[in-house]
């Protein structure tokens, strides 16, 4: 199957990365390369692009994509919470942009073996780095009825968290839940037919939830969002689209504190603290995709682009 993936906010992440024709750019989250091959056409001499991506389909995928631009483009299989230390492997201390498309590509949802899909059976995999040994199948058969709640809660904001967690509980004490569409069954009678028929895909929440808590998504990017300013050139841009309120919610603040670091009480005349700005906000609300962009892709729906700029 070929990686397909449709970038979203394409043009709108191109505009508001501000590319410099000799700068060096990186995409944290290369997927199929949608967003590369763009910043790629921009870069002339001594332009570069370094491109992070754990899966090896995309990997693969991006790899043949980028041939084009030769040694212009560099793919590192890494999480790109490893950026800077990558980065300095190739001498590299500061960057003029980076660019992230936070959640799950077309290619992986629609791979039914990678098991991200409840809308197919498939084994339960949902590991984005095909290198790390635990699955979702660990997750749904080896935490506590107390520890699913909590990750569906929290990562899937379902209200039937507790409900969901109950079901799962009880149907994996006959036998070993084992693939998509077996938990889907599960979840959707822990939901009241009423909801199932209005509501979106009654598993939806949970199978965010479990991919989330898999693959450490909010811990990376609560952890990686500062490294990355830190590493960008006075003038340089961070460009992040997020897809759900739990991502979007951190960078906001992030961001929010990088424009406004100051600690000191809202009473004190002047600045005591010391914790200087270290850039602000490109744009001050988040960039949606268009009408246009909505009716050609619908997983574009839920997308979110905030841009911060260094000082």
């Amino acid at each position: 199957m070929e990686f397909a993936h449709v970038s979203v906010l394409l043009k709108e992440t191109i505009e508001q990365l501000n590319i410099r024709p000799e700068g060096i750019y990186v995409d944290g989250t290369l997927g199929g390369a949608g967003h590369a091959c763009e910043v790629c056409r921009r870069l002339t001499g001594r332009g570069r692009l370094i491109g992070f991506d754990q899966d090896a389909d995309a990997v693969r995928a991006a790899g043949e994509r980028l041939l084009e631009f030769g040694s212009r483009a560099v793919i590192i299989r890494s999480n790109y919470c490893n950026m800077r230390a990558e980065l300095k492997k190739l001498g590299i201390d500061s960057v003029d942009g980076i660019l992230l498309d936070l959640g799950v590509s077309s290619y992986q949802l629609d791979a039914a073996e990678r098991g991200f899909t409840y809308r197919e059976d498939a084994p339960l995999d949902m590991r984005m780095d095909q290198r790390q040994l635990k699955t979702a199948r660990d997750i749904v058969n080896g935490y506590t009825e107390q520890e699913l709640y909590r990750v569906i809660r929290d990562y899937g904001e379902d209200k039937f968290a507790k409900n969901i967690a109950r079901h799962i509980a009880a149907a994996r004490e006959k036998k070993p839940i084992e693939t998509t569409g077996e938990l889907t069954e599960i979840i959707k009678a822990a939901i009241p037919a009423k909801i199932r028929m209005n509501g979106g895909h009654p598993a939806k929440k949970t199978f965010q939830a479990f991919r989330i808590e898999l693959n450490g998504e909010l811990e990376v990017l609560k952890n990686s969002l500062d490294d990355m300013i830190d590493l960008l050139n006075p003038g340089g841009r961070i460009c992040v689209i997020t897809f759900h309120s739990l991502e979007d919610r951190i960078v906001k603040t992030i961001f929010k504190t990088n424009e406004n670091p100051c600690t000191c009480p809202s009473n004190f005349p002047v600045c005591v603290c010391g914790n200087k700005p270290k850039g602000r906000l490109a744009v001050k609300k988040p960039i949606v995709p268009s009408e246009e962009e909505l009716i050609q892709n619908k997983r574009s729906k839920s997308s979110k682009l905030r841009v911060f700029e260094r000082i």
